[in-house]
């Protein structure tokens, strides 16, 4: 019988005053998966994906108006 893989779980992390923080997904834990952080007013700040924890591709970041100020290519680990 197959190993059932283990699934991600959404979670939402929030700032002192109950706004969302951060939002993305958990595996074991561990950060998996795309990921947005907000500040308190509620605008997108960054964003950007993980793959066991490691921030890989792509990450923007907004400006306080939630348009995108720059884009961040993250390095691969070297193994």
């Amino acid at each position: 019988m197959a190993k059932k893989k283990p699934k991600a779980e959404p979670v939402i992390l929030n700032h002192k005053d109950g706004s969302v923080w951060a939002k993305g997904q958990s595996l074991d834990g561990t950060m998996t998966g795309y990921w947005e952080w907000f500040r308190k007013d509620g605008t997108k700040m960054r964003s950007g994906s993980f793959d066991n924890g490691v921030q890989v591709g792509d990450w923007t970041t907004y400006d306080k108006n939630g348009e995108v100020y720059k884009v961040t290519k993250m390095k691969a680990l070297q193994e």
